[in-house]
């Protein structure tokens, strides 16, 4: 019984362990993930548009950036998340 037990209390342990450390790895994954939208729209604004709210070309760069972006990296780099990228920078 004393053995049922100890296991018991030892992974009661372990769970809690894993629970604390799923939510800090949840919130640093989501801190680096505003980071890196934040820099993602600042270099869209900075450096491809020059500091103006669009660049001259505006649409026809975005696209290029979008499709080249899904294809590298998946889902979640539409012309749409773009701008909204941008806009979170501005």
């Amino acid at each position: 019984m004393n053995n049922l037990v100890s296991h018991v209390h030892l992974l009661n342990q372990i769970r809690t362990l894993l629970s604390q450390n799923q939510h800090r790895l949840q919130q640093t994954v989501n801190h680096a993930m505003v980071q890196t939208y934040w820099q993602i729209g600042r270099l869209i604004v900075e450096e491809e548009q020059q500091g103006e709210v669009r660049a001259e070309y505006g649409k026809q760069q975005l696209q290029k950036i979008s499709t080249q972006l899904t294809q590298e990296y998946g889902k979640g780099f539409t012309i749409r998340n773009l701008r909204n990228i941008r806009t979170f920078y501005l």
